[in-house]
């Protein structure tokens, strides 16, 4: 037993009123078992949450993430990214035969895992039926949570792969059964090949058993077998990585040098919309559980673990949703007090409170999160301000057609000699998505895309998709002119939105010569 062992008799009084015991005795008689799975709750919450999700599953469109995935071609690893989530998109896009509803298919599937591992954390602190049903209900109709389950996208799967470290860890701190560290090896080698982030994680869980222990599992075997496998695991991404001179580094700078100040600035009030304002409280009651409750001491690094990767985050000038996978584990653990409290004093009243607030949470995140409300209206509403993936989702058939119109109207010999070149890989994806068959060899600068070039030498004639103005871009062509704006027709402001086709002639400088400038990270 670790020096925080868990003692039957602080778990019942903790976890349940008398009479009302949520685990039982095991047969060696020094530990506690955890309460049962709930199954039949648990399965109709995911029936539910999945039915939603794959319900709006083809609604708006295509994701800019989306688009970039399908145009990547299959490798160990990319600039910006490890190889999983791409390598999920090309399977699910075959299987589906193409299908928009078919490739988010398996962000679905990470929102049921994410749920069910949220309901066992809630178990694995005492909590019964009750507290892995809120648990599972919460978090699964959480904002982030629907957000992340209907796009396909890296932070779907981050989800799963945190919550299932944390879940390892918990069992091998809580059960003191330190080979749970090789299961928590296992998923974090398994989670290198879809964002190197996962890092983050691993310092938070450090910091936090240095500051409050327990300090004896920093010298486990376990703990350090663990941490061999998930190295061995993981290590062709790894290698990629150092034989790449580590591009993941130089992505976070461009992150933090384009967006630090606004995530900076966002980061706070975004702690409270992730899973939903009207259910902060429960998180929060959580994260003051975890440091005080004596029963949970084992595994009061997790709260400190959440506050750590917070600062890491806001220092980097990280994104806000980073921290969203420890948050849910604060707001599992919450979920445990909430059952508790509901079973005292007035209870029909504080199950009204609760149901009302849980039910309210999940229909305003649903709106926010989900393709619930004609495109038509998007633009007049707060959503697209507040959930970027639903602004980003919208316009891409109509942006292809208007770059096609541009490339229509050249003559014969300038269509020949013609290539696109886009800003983005949003762009640069959705024209090979969705216009391939009708336009010229399509390039970009951006992130990997960016080592699929230069064009060939012979493209002489240039359509370029928010790459600059016409004056900007003739220091490197003879001619040019504006061909138009892209609109997507309904008003909703995203990154394409307004910006030029510009249609060049005459290109000086060699390809070789200007591919340097059109590189970069972003």
């Amino acid at each position: 037993m670790t020096e925080h062992a868990v003692r039957p008799a602080a778990i019942t009084a903790d976890s349940a009123p008398p009479g009302v015991p949520e685990s039982s005795a095991t047969a060696d008689g020094g530990r506690v078992a955890p309460p049962p799975v709930a199954w039949r709750p648990l399965g109709a919450v995911a029936a539910l949450v999945g039915t939603l999700l794959l319900a709006t599953n083809g609604g708006y469109g295509y994701h800019r993430d989306e688009l970039y995935f399908l145009m990547l071609r299959p490798d160990w690893g990319y600039r910006d990214q490890p190889p999983l989530t791409p390598a999920v998109a090309r399977l699910a896009d075959t299987l589906s035969g193409g299908s928009l509803w078919g490739l988010r298919v398996p962000a679905t599937l990470c929102v049921l895992a994410a749920l069910l591992l949220a309901a066992l954390l809630a178990r694995e602190l005492g909590g019964g039926a009750l507290a892995q049903t809120l648990a599972a209900f919460g978090l699964g109709t959480g904002a982030a949570t629907l957000i992340f389950g209907h796009v396909l996208l890296t932070a779907g799967f981050d989800v799963v792969v945190w919550l299932g470290i944390v879940l390892c860890a918990t069992r091998a701190l809580l059960r003191d059964q330190p080979r749970w560290w090789l299961a928590a090896g296992a998923v974090l080698g398994i989670g290198l090949y879809n964002k190197l982030l996962v890092a983050l994680l691993l310092v938070g869980l450090g910091a936090g058993l240095l500051a409050v222990g327990p300090r004896r599992v920093l010298a486990n075997r376990w703990l350090w077998a663990g941490v061999a496998l998930a190295l061995v695991v993981g290590a062709p991404n790894l290698v990629y990585q150092l034989s790449h001179e580590l591009p993941q580094a130089d992505m976070a700078g461009a992150i933090a040098e384009n967006k630090g100040a606004e995530s900076r600035t966002t980061f706070l009030p975004f702690q409270f919309l992730l899973i939903g304002p009207l259910l902060a409280a429960v998180w929060l009651a959580g994260l003051v559980g975890l440091l005080r409750r004596r029963p949970w001491g084992p595994v009061r690094a997790l709260a400190v673990a959440y506050l750590v990767v917070c600062v890491l985050v806001l220092v980097s000038g990280g994104q806000p949703y980073y921290p969203y996978a420890l948050l849910g584990v604060l707001f599992a653990a919450g979920c445990v007090l909430v059952a508790e409290w509901l079973r005292r004093g007035r209870r029909r009243l504080r199950a009204l409170v609760v149901g009302a607030a849980y039910l309210l949470n999940a229909a305003t995140s649903a709106v926010i999160a989900l393709p619930l409300l004609p495109v038509e209206v998007l633009g007049d509403t707060p959503v697209p301000g507040i959930n970027i993936t639903a602004a980003d989702s919208v316009g891409w058939p109509r942006y292809v057609d208007q770059v096609v119109r541009a490339y229509d109207e050249l003559a014969p010999a300038d269509r020949a000699a013609a290539v696109v070149l886009t800003a983005n890989y949003g762009e640069a994806g959705a024209l090979t998505r969705l216009g391939a068959d009708r336009l010229p060899p399509i390039y970009s600068g951006h992130n990997e895309l960016g080592f699929y070039g230069p064009p060939p030498e012979s493209a002489t004639v240039l359509i370029g998709v928010g790459v600059g103005e016409a004056a900007e871009l003739r220091r490197y062509f003879g001619e040019c002119r504006t061909a138009g704006r892209l609109d997507n027709g309904v008003g909703v402001d995203n990154e394409e939105q307004g910006v030029p086709v510009v249609v060049c002639h005459d290109r000086g400088p060699a390809w070789a010569e200007l591919w340097p400038r059109v590189r970069h990270f972003d």
